[in-house]
């Protein structure tokens, strides 16, 4: 029988699993940076059995750097050399069988056995890169280079803080459907797609600001970014469970 989750499953779109969660992680100092794409721009990147969502007429891509902390299997204890690293993931939206989910072009992580597991349990485009992570008061210096072989070259650096108070994002709004998402798609070698259920309370967001020294994570999946300010959010810590991957087409 699935870990009951009380008042935290209030705000979520469908119930969690039936099935206990298998992993645990925290998420730190997270910024989420998106900017509108047309929809054609994204579609040879995306498998075709998943629909690419549109807010106001267009798909949207997020460039999100943030620290992991505290990631674990269930019943067992964190461990110090595993369960903490940067992460960084390039991403877009998709929704099959009405479940609102993420979709990664790429996640690049400072930890080569975590990226080994990853790409092994969930079926998802895991790269080692070099990275750091550098708070200064309330900015965070991040910089990161894909090393992984046989990997497009990416790079970021950048500096971001956040810039008002930490709150919900209003029901329907743009921050909300970015954010509101349950669960992921991957697609294994043969192009079998694999939703991955996620649980976390509401996102605790604040408005932030940001520079970019160097950033070619979309250019590394063949997107090119729009030439205007991307609309950044902050998020200081959450806490999420993950489930068993389990394909679906």
């Amino acid at each position: 029988m699935a870990e009951t989750l009380g008042p935290r499953a209030r705000h979520r779109p469908w119930p969690v699993p039936d099935a206990p969660w298998v992993m645990a992680q925290t998420w730190l100092d997270l910024l989420f940076a998106h900017w509108p794409v047309p929809v054609e721009a994204l579609r040879p990147r995306v498998p075709p059995a998943l629909p690419i969502d549109t807010f106001g007429g267009e798909a949207w891509i997020g460039v999100v750097p943030f620290r992991m902390s505290g990631a674990r299997p269930r019943l067992a204890p964190p461990l110090p050399w595993l369960s903490a690293f940067p992460e960084l993931n390039v991403r877009t939206y998709v929704t099959l069988d009405d479940k609102p989910g993420v979709y990664f072009f790429s996640l690049d992580a400072g930890n080569p056995v975590a990226v080994a597991a990853a790409r092994v349990w969930a079926h998802l485009c895991y790269f080692s890169a070099d990275m750091a992570v550098q708070p200064d008061g309330d900015w965070v210096h991040y910089a990161s280079r894909r090393t992984h072989a046989g990997a497009p070259p990416a790079e970021l650096i950048a500096s971001y803080r956040p810039t008002g108070p930490a709150a919900p994002a209003p029901t329907g709004s743009l921050a909300d459907w970015l954010t509101s998402r349950y669960c992921l798609y991957a697609a294994d070698r043969g192009g079998r797609i694999y939703r991955l259920e996620i649980d976390h309370a509401p996102w605790p967001l604040q408005p932030a600001e940001a520079t970019f020294q160097v950033n070619t994570m979309a250019e590394a999946a063949g997107v090119r970014l729009p030439d205007r300010p991307p609309l950044l959010h902050f998020s200081r810590r959450l806490d999420m469970r993950a489930w068993w991957p389990r394909r679906v087409s």
